[in-house]
C-alpha cells in the first residue's frame, strides 16, 4: 500500500493547473501543500500574534524594565581583546589601513586560474581574479575599463579560508609520530641509493594532474637521473574520455577551446561549461554577453539560444532555453542520431543510429536541435556549437568533433591547439597499471605528490590494500588524511598562497604563482621535495621556479629586456606573454580511427524494466569537489544548487521514481552493485531523469580534519576504475530509516508573494513597454500624511543601488562565498543550520515553473534591498539600523541589543542574528583571516549586507584626496567582483550615465515586493528565454 506521504505527481499536475498564470514554487511539499510544510510556515510565519491576555500597567511596565535591562546586558556582550603593537622599524611599502595587490594563480585540475589577492598587514585577506589572466574575464565587458577586478569562483574565494585552516598539517610525521625534514632526509637517502643501481626501477611517483613548466622540467630531470623510475598522475575528475574522444576523431590528442560570443545555438551534452571545465570563467561571460538586453535598443536584442540534454541537472541546464533530462546511455543513443542527421559521414558500426529507440520527446528534439543547427539565415561571422562535458564516452567526443566540422564551426566557435598536457597516459589506466605494480610488489618507493588516492580511487582497485605492499611510502599533503596515515613519512605541503611555482591556464598561458606570506607551520612544496629527489636538496621553490624561467629566457634571446625586467614585468602582470598553446591544424577520419573502439563504453545496461534496478550517475561535488575541499567551512556551509543541502551530499532521484519506491526526502536507502553496498540519504530532485540516481563524490571522508570529518557519505565506494562517470545495473532499497539533512529551500521564505519575473525574447520584441509578465498585479498608490520624499536622496552627491539581472545569473553561488570572504561571517554548522540560522548575508533562492518532472528554473540572489522606506528602521528601539544620506540602510553594531524587531518587520527575511557566539576568537591563525576593515560581530548582533561599505569609504577617501567623484567602476562590491556572468551591477543613481542607472531604466527593471512601498534600492531584471517555436509545446508555457 502506497505511504500517505507518498508524491502524488499527478495531484501536483491538477493543482498546477488550477492556479491562473504562471506559477512558481520551490520544492514538491511547497508545491504539494503537504500538511507537514503547512505546519512549517506555520512556525516560521505566524498568521496572526496571540490575543492579549489583559496584563495590567504594573505587570506591563514591570516586564519592560526587566526586559531592558537584560537587553543591557546582551548589549555588554564579550568583546575580542585589542593589542595595539606598533612597528619599530616600519617595513617598506606596508602601510596600516591600505591595502596591497599581488598577482598569483591557483591550480586546479592542473589548470591554473589568475588571481589577485588582497594582503593587509602582511597577511591575505581576500582573492578576486587577475583580468589579464586570459581565462579570467573583467567584471565589466563594455567600455575599456581597466581597472576592474576579474570575476573568480567559489573554490578561489574558499582557497584563503584553507590557507589558514588550523587542522592543516603542520608538521613532519614518521609511523604517526612527530618528526622533522631532517630525520626525513636521513631515512630517504639510502632508499634512493639502493634505487640507483637499478635505475629507479623500484620508484614511482603518483602526483595530481601537473601542467607546471617546472615541474615537468624537474620530472625529466627526475627520469634523467632514474630512467626506470614511473610517473603517475590521476585525480577523478579528468579528461580521459576527451583525450580518447580526440584520439578516435583525429588520430592525435588536441586540446578543445570554445568561443561561445559567435555562437547563435549552442547544445550542450551532459555539459555543465558554465560552471565546471577549465575555461568555465570565460564561458560564464561570454553566454551571458549573448543574453545581456540592450537597454539603448530594447526591441533590437538578439539572444542565443542553448539546448542542454543532461542526465542530472545542472546549473548550465538551469539556463538552457530547452533542457531534456536523458539517461546516459540515451544522450549517447541522442549523440549518434543527430550526427546520422546532420549528415556526418559515419563509419561502419556495430551498432547503427536507431533514433526510434529514444522516447517520444527526445526524437521531437532531434528534429528541431537539427533543423536549429543548420539555420543558413545567421548573419556572417555567426555560427552554432555543439559541446559535451567529462562523462560524456570517447565515441560520443569524436562525433561531436565531427559535427562541429561538418557544420562548419571550426575557426568560429571551436578551434584546436596542441595539449595542455603532451603525451599524458590516461589517468584511470595510469592508476590501475600503478595498483597491479603494487600488487606486484615492483614498487619499492612510493612517493605521492598530492591528491588522495585512499580515499578517492575508484572502490574496485582497492588502492589502500595495495599500497600497504610498497617497503617506503611517502606521501606530500596539506592535510594528513587517509593516504598520509597509511604512509611511513608524511610531508606538510605548503599552500599556494605560500610558496613560489608556476602553471598554465587553459589556453597554455603560463603564469608564476607567487606567495604572499611565509609559511604557517612547516610546509614545503613539491619543488622542494623534488629538489631533495634530484640531487638539489638545498634549493629553494623561488631557485628553483626562477632558474627555470631564466633558462627559457636565455633560450629565446632578442627580447629586448633583462631577465629581471621580464621576471618583475611577469610577476607584476600574474602571466608570462607568448606562452600560450600553438594552434593546431587537424584532420578529422573517422573511418580510420572510430572503429579502433568502436562498440566499447561505459556499461550501457537498460534498467528502464527494472523496479530497483538503477543507473548510477557519479559527479564532483559543486561545493566540496572530489572531497578537497571537505574541511572547508565556507564550501560546507554553501547552499548546493537546487537541492540546498549543506553539510552533506545526498543520492538525488527523479520525483516519478520516489513514488514508485514509496520514498520521499531524507529516507535512507541502500545501494548495492558487484558486492558492494552504499547507505546515502535520498534526496526528490525535480527535473531529475528518471530510472536513475545521483551520487556526488567528496563526501564521507574520515580523515578531512574537524569540520569535513563524517559528513556524508562516499560515493567512490561504488565507483568503478572501467566506468567512472556511471554504473548501471544498481540495486536500490528503502531501509526503513531516515537520515537528518540540512537544507536552506524553505529558508526565509516571503511568503508565496510574485518574487521572479519571467518572459520570452518575444514578448520583448513584440511590445517592450507592455509587458504582460512584469505586471503581475496592480496596486493603488500608497497615501501617507507625510510628504512623499522626506529626504530627496537625488541631492546628494551619491545614491547608491544595486540591480541584479535574473537572465545573468547561473546561480553558482560565487557571490555568497565572496560575501563571507569580504565580510567576516561566520560558520554556524550543520545544526545551526537545521534551525534557520545560517549567516549568509546573500542567498540564492531557486524557483520552479511547470511539471515536477521537468520544470524551468530561475535563480535569484537576495542581499538586503536598502529600502528607502526601510521597515526594519521604524522598530528598532536603539537606532541600531539607521539610514545614511547616500542610502544606504546602515547597521551600528555597539547600539544591537537584540531584539530582533527588525528582523520580524523586513518583508526580505535578509537579516542575520548571532544566536550564539559563532565568530572564533580564539584560534590564532583564524585570527588572520579576518577583514580589519569590517567588524567581527560577537553574541546578540544583528547583521545583513552593507553594500560593502567599506569599500565605498575606501573609494571615497581616494577620490576626495584627488579632488573628484568616485567614477563609474571604481567601485564594486564583493558579491559583484566574483559575479562570472555579470548579473550583479553596483554604481550611482545620480550619475545619469553609470551602468545601474541605465540597468533601472530598462522596461524588465522591476523593484522586488514593490507594493509594500519599502523603496528598495536592490532592484531586479526579469528573466528571458529565446525558445524554439518547434518545440513550444514541449516548454509547457503558461498562459500569461
Amino acid at each position: 500500500m502506497p505511504r500517505k506521504d507518498a508524491s502524488a505527481l499527478q495531484a501536483l499536475r491538477d493543482r498546477m493547473s488550477s492556479q491562473p498564470g504562471r506559477s512558481y514554487w520551490r520544492s514538491l511539499e511547497e508545491l504539494a501543500g503537504s500538511d507537514d510544510f503547512q505546519q512549517y510556515l506555520r512556525e516560521n510565519f505566524p498568521p496572526s500574534p496571540p490575543p492579549l491576555d489583559g496584563t495590567s500597567r504594573r505587570e506591563f511596565l514591570s516586564l519592560i524594565g526587566a526586559s531592558l535591562a537584560l537587553a543591557g546586558l546582551t548589549g555588554c556582550s564579550r568583546q575580542p581583546p585589542e593589542k595595539i603593537v606598533p612597528y619599530v622599524r616600519q617595513p617598506e611599502l606596508i602601510v596600516p589601513g591600505k591595502s596591497l595587490y599581488f598577482a598569483t594563480a591557483m591550480t586546479q585540475g592542473g589548470v591554473a586560474t589568475g588571481l589577485l589577492v588582497e594582503s593587509q598587514m602582511g597577511r591575505p585577506t581576500k582573492i578576486e581574479g587577475n583580468p589579464r589572466h586570459p581565462s579570467v574575464p573583467a567584471i565589466y565587458w563594455k567600455g575599456d575599463d581597466q581597472t576592474a577586478p576579474g570575476v573568480s569562483d567559489t573554490f578561489a574565494q574558499a582557497s584563503l579560508l584553507t590557507l589558514y585552516d588550523p587542522d592543516r598539517s603542520q608538521t613532519v610525521i614518521n609511523a604517526g609520530e612527530i618528526s622533522t625534514w631532517d630525520a626525513f632526509l636521513t631515512a630517504l637517502r639510502p632508499a634512493l641509493e639502493s634505487q640507483q643501481s637499478s635505475g629507479g626501477k623500484g620508484l614511482q611517483i603518483l602526483s595530481e594532474t601537473i601542467s607546471s613548466p617546472t615541474l615537468l622540467a624537474q620530472k625529466e630531470a627526475l627520469l634523467e637521473l632514474f630512467p626506470e623510475a614511473k610517473w603517475r598522475q590521476y585525480e577523478p575528475v579528468n579528461r580521459d574520455q576527451e583525450q580518447a574522444g580526440a584520439m578516435l576523431a583525429f588520430g592525435s590528442d588536441a586540446a578543445v577551446h570554445y568561443d561561445l560570443e559567435p555562437a547563435d545555438v549552442i547544445l550542450a551534452l551532459d555539459a555543465d561549461f558554465l560552471i565546471t571545465g577549465p575555461d568555465h570563467l570565460r564561458h560564464a561571460q561570454a553566454f551571458a554577453r549573448r543574453r545581456d538586453v540592450n537597454t539603448e535598443s530594447v526591441a533590437s536584442t538578439t539572444m542565443n539560444r542553448l539546448y542542454a540534454l543532461e542526465s542530472t541537472p545542472t546549473l548550465t541546464g538551469a539556463k538552457a532555453d530547452h533542457r531534456l533530462p536523458l539517461l546516459p546511455e540515451q544522450i549517447e543513443q541522442f549523440t549518434l542520431a543527430l550526427a546520422e542527421r546532420l549528415g556526418v559521414k559515419l563509419p561502419e558500426l556495430a551498432s547503427p543510429p536507431n533514433a526510434g529507440a529514444l522516447p517520444e520527446t527526445a526524437q521531437k528534439w532531434l528534429e528541431a536541435i537539427a533543423a536549429d543547427l543548420q539555420n543558413g539565415q545567421r548573419p556572417a561571422g555567426r555560427a552554432s556549437l555543439i559541446l559535451a562535458g567529462p562523462s560524456v564516452s570517447p565515441q560520443s567526443h569524436a562525433l561531436i568533433h565531427a559535427m562541429n566540422a561538418q557544420l562548419g564551426n571550426v575557426g568560429k566557435t571551436v578551434r584546436y591547439t596542441e595539449p595542455l598536457l603532451p603525451n599524458a597516459a590516461p589517468q584511470q589506466e595510469s592508476l590501475r597499471e600503478l595498483v597491479a605494480d603494487l600488487q606486484a610488489g615492483q614498487v619499492k618507493l612510493l612517493c605521492i605528490l598530492g591528491g588522495n588516492p585512499v580515499y578517492s580511487s575508484p572502490a574496485d582497485l582497492d588502492f589502500a590494500a595495495a599500497m600497504e605492499q610498497a617497503p617506503f611510502r611517502v606521501r606530500l599533503g596539506v592535510y594528513e588524511d587517509e593516504t598520509s596515515v597509511r604512509c611511513h613519512w608524511h610531508l606538510p605541503e605548503a599552500h599556494f598562497l605560500e610558496t613560489w611555482s608556476d602553471a598554465r591556464g587553459a589556453d597554455g598561458t603560463a603564469s608564476i604563482v607567487q606567495p604572499l606570506i611565509a609559511p604557517l607551520y612547516r610546509g614545503r612544496s613539491v619543488h622542494e621535495l623534488l629538489g631533495t629527489l634530484t640531487e638539489q636538496p638545498g634549493r629553494s621553490s623561488y631557485d628553483h621556479v626562477k632558474a627555470y624561467w631564466k633558462s627559457q629566457f636565455e633560450e629565446n634571446p632578442g627580447l629586448g629586456i633583462s631577465f629581471e625586467d621580464f621576471w618583475q614585468t611577469a610577476l607584476h602582470e600574474g602571466v608570462i606573454p607568448d606562452t600560450a598553446l600553438p594552434e593546431k591544424t587537424v584532420a578529422l577520419d573517422l573511418a580510420a580511427h572510430y572503429q579502433e573502439a568502436a562498440g566499447t563504453g561505459q556499461g550501457s545496461e537498460n534498467t528502464d524494466g527494472r523496479a530497483n534496478q538503477v543507473t548510477v550517475v557519479f559527479r564532483p561535488d559543486p561545493t566540496v569537489y572530489d572531497g578537497r575541499y571537505a574541511n572547508n567551512g565556507w564550501l560546507q556551509e554553501c547552499p548546493k544548487p537546487f537541492s540546498k543541502l549543506t553539510w552533506d551530499n545526498a543520492a538525488y532521484l527523479s520525483p516519478a521514481m520516489a513514488e514508485r519506491l514509496q520514498l520521499k526526502s531524507r529516507d535512507l536507502v541502500e545501494l548495492s552493485h558487484d558486492g558492494k553496498k552504499l547507505k546515502a540519504p535520498v534526496w526528490v530532485l525535480p527535473g531529475h531523469p528518471d530510472h536513475s540516481v545521483t551520487l556526488h563524490w567528496g563526501y564521507g571522508r574520515s580523515r578531512a580534519g574537524r569540520v569535513g570529518n563524517g559528513a556524508g557519505f562516499n560515493a567512490y565506494a561504488l565507483q568503478n576504475s572501467l566506468s567512472p562517470w556511471r554504473q548501471a545495473g544498481v540495486t536500490i532499497r528503502a531501509t526503513g530509516e531516515q537520515f537528518p539533512l540540512s537544507a536552506t529551500q524553505h529558508h526565509h521564505l516571503m511568503e508565496g508573494r510574485d518574487i521572479v519575473r519571467t518572459g520570452e525574447l518575444e514578448e520583448l520584441h513584440h511590445d517592450p513597454d507592455h509587458l504582460p509578465f512584469m505586471h503581475v498585479h496592480e496596486h493603488p498608490e500608497a497615501t501617507s500624511l507625510f510628504p512623499a520624499d522626506a529626504h530627496s536622496y537625488d541631492d546628494e552627491k551619491y545614491k547608491w543601488a544595486m540591480t541584479i539581472d535574473l537572465n545573468g545569473c547561473t546561480g553558482c553561488n560565487a557571490c555568497v562565498v565572496a560575501c563571507q570572504a569580504e565580510n567576516n561571517i561566520p560558520v554556524v554548522g550543520k545544526d545551526q543550520v537545521a534551525r534557520g540560522r545560517e549567516m549568509h548575508w546573500i542567498r540564492v533562492d531557486s524557483y520552479y515553473e511547470g511539471e515536477p518532472e521537468n520544470p524551468r528554473t530561475v535563480h535569484q540572489p537576495v542581499p538586503c534591498m536598502h529600502c528607502e522606506n526601510a521597515p526594519c528602521e521604524l522598530v528598532c528601539p536603539v537606532g541600531a539600523t539607521v539610514h545614511s544620506d547616500e542610502g544606504l540602510n546602515d547597521m551600528v553594531y555597539n547600539r544591537c541589543v537584540g531584539t530582533r524587531y527588525c528582523s520580524n518587520n523586513c518583508p526580505y527575511k535578509v537579516r542575520r542574528f548571532n544566536f550564539l557566539q559563532y565568530a572564533d576568537l580564539e584560534t590564532p591563525s583564524l585570527k588572520l583571516l579576518n577583514n580589519p576593515e569590517v567588524t567581527v560581530r560577537n553574541r546578540g548582533v544583528m547583521e545583513k549586507c552593507t553594500y560593502c561599505v567599506q569599500r565605498i569609504s575606501s573609494s571615497r577617501i581616494s577620490a576626495e584626496k584627488l579632488g573628484r567623484s568616485i567614477f563609474d567602476g571604481e567601485l564594486a562590491t564583493a558579491c559583484q567582483a566574483a559575479c562570472p556572468a555579470q548579473a550583479i551591477t553596483f554604481g550611482n543613481l545620480n550619475d545619469k550615465s553609470s551602468r545601474v542607472t541605465k540597468k533601472t531604466e530598462s522596461p524588465l527593471n522591476y523593484a522586488l515586493l514593490g507594493e509594500l512601498n519599502t523603496r528598495p534600492r536592490t532592484t531586479y531584471l526579469a528573466a528571458l528565454r529565446n525558445p524554439n517555436p518547434a518545440l513550444v509545446s514541449d516548454v509547457q508555457k503558461a498562459a500569461p
